[in-house]
This record gives structure tokens, sequence and C-alpha cells, in this order.
């Protein structure tokens, strides 16, 4: 996930990314032709490493892979905090879900997390994949693997000394 408060760490990020990860690329704040600019280097950046960009927000962005919630083509991921908008997602024809937020997380201060146990309730049985989101790194995603996630996906946890 791609924000704003990452600065120039967004492309230390994106050289740490494993080959094969994906991006959603956010950075709602910027004015539409900054953004657009932005997306064209986070591409060329992804393409380096092969990792697949998806886009947030309304406006389409050249040689965006896919959208993150909303209707668009290609891959589509989807945000579920609870098991109705997981479910939902789904049948509106989400390819993966990001659930959260798992842990607390500094890009939604006070908001409750699931944890562990009420994370696996949520996700059992679902038949897409599960990206987990939110206080996010290595060791935590580690910890979710009885659950049988896909992947995890953070913004601070890929900053230096993070990881």
């Amino acid at each position: 996930m791609t924000d704003e408060r990452m600065g120039d760490g967004l492309w230390e990020a994106l050289a740490r990314l494993p080959r094969g990860s994906g991006v959603v690329f956010r950075h709602y704040g910027l004015p539409p032709a900054e953004r657009r600019a932005l997306f064209a280097r986070v591409l060329r950046a992804a393409k380096r490493r092969r990792l697949v960009v998806v886009r947030a927000g309304l406006a389409p962005m050249r040689g965006e892979a896919g959208v993150h919630g909303r209707r668009g083509r290609g891959l589509r991921t989807a945000p579920a905090h609870d098991r109705r908008e997981a479910v939902a997602a789904i049948r509106a024809g989400a390819d993966a879900l990001f659930v959260s937020p798992v842990f607390a997380t500094r890009s939604h201060p006070g908001a409750r997390a699931l944890g562990r146990s009420r994370f696996g309730q949520l996700v059992r049985g679902l038949e897409v994949p599960v990206i987990a989101l939110g206080g996010m790194d290595a060791r935590r995603a580690k910890s979710l693997r009885p659950f049988g996630i896909h992947g995890w996906a953070a913004i601070d946890a890929w900053t230096k000394g993070k990881r």
C-alpha cells in the first residue's frame, strides 16, 4: 500500500518488496496530474521488479493491472473489515481481499483491531486469496499462516529498519 506519509521512502519500499508482490497505489491527496506522474514512476519501478500495481481511487491510470475497492478492469481487490464486507466483495467479483485491521496501525489510529482470533473467524472458508493488513510485519504474518493467508500488506513495515 502506498501512502503520502512514505515520502521518498516509497522507492526504498518498492526496492525491498519480494519479486511478484503487488502494490496498491493510493496517494489520494495529490492533485490529478501529480498523481498520474507518480503512478507512472511507481509503475516503471514496479515493472523492473516484476511487481503488480493496482490503483485505488476513481481515476484510471495508464498501465494499471487492476483496481482496489472499485469496479474496473483487470485484477480486482477489495477491503474487508468484517465478514459481511468480505462476502459482499466476493459476490461483487473481488479476486482478492485485504482484511484489516488485523493489528493496531498508524494508518487508522483508534480503529478496533481484529486480532488473530477474530481474523481467523472472518477469513474461514473464503474462496479468494486473503491478504492480511494492519500493523503487519513478517513476524506477524508468519503467525497468521495457520489461517491460510495468501500474503500480507503494509506501509510502515517496508520503510527502513521495519521489516
